[in-house]
């Protein structure tokens, strides 16, 4: 597929604009003390989060967040060792992952708690046999 002048231009225009309104990355480390990837921008301020929270990162080991690199626009984060990339505009809007991602995680988080009411429904269900089977017309439609 050949890239337009015009396509070219429009891409380096939202570049530029991106770039002008969000704070390019000045250092990135893994601080093993605190267990946190830090992040300096170039406004001051640093960004502290485990990796553990951050998707493409929740199954990483210390060394492998240690040779953590800053993406040539400024605007990301590179991890060699795991192939995976942070955006900082996403992470400066509060996402750490793809919206599927972390609807999955919140997921994870709900389905763990517990509560006296939940427990009752479990114990009701299980008196009228525990979970409905899925019917075979539902598992092939």
């Amino acid at each position: 597929m050949k890239i337009t002048d015009e396509a070219f231009d429009a891409a380096s225009g939202r570049a530029a604009a991106k770039k002008a309104a969000f704070p390019t990355v000045v250092s990135v480390r893994y601080d093993r003390r605190i267990s946190r990837v830090v992040i300096t921008l170039a406004s001051g301020l640093d960004l502290a989060f485990s990796p553990k929270q951050a998707q493409g990162l929740e199954h990483a080991h210390s060394a492998d967040l240690a040779d953590a690199e800053i993406t040539p626009s400024g605007l990301g984060i590179h991890f060699p060792q795991l192939d995976a990339d942070l955006y900082i505009p996403a992470l400066l809007e509060g996402f750490l992952g793809s919206k599927r991602w972390m609807a999955a995680e919140m997921g994870k988080i709900g389905g763990a708690s517990s509560s006296a009411a939940k427990a009752e429904a479990a114990r009701k269900n299980g008196k009228l046999g525990g979970r409905p089977k899925k019917s075979k017309e539902l598992l092939a439609g």
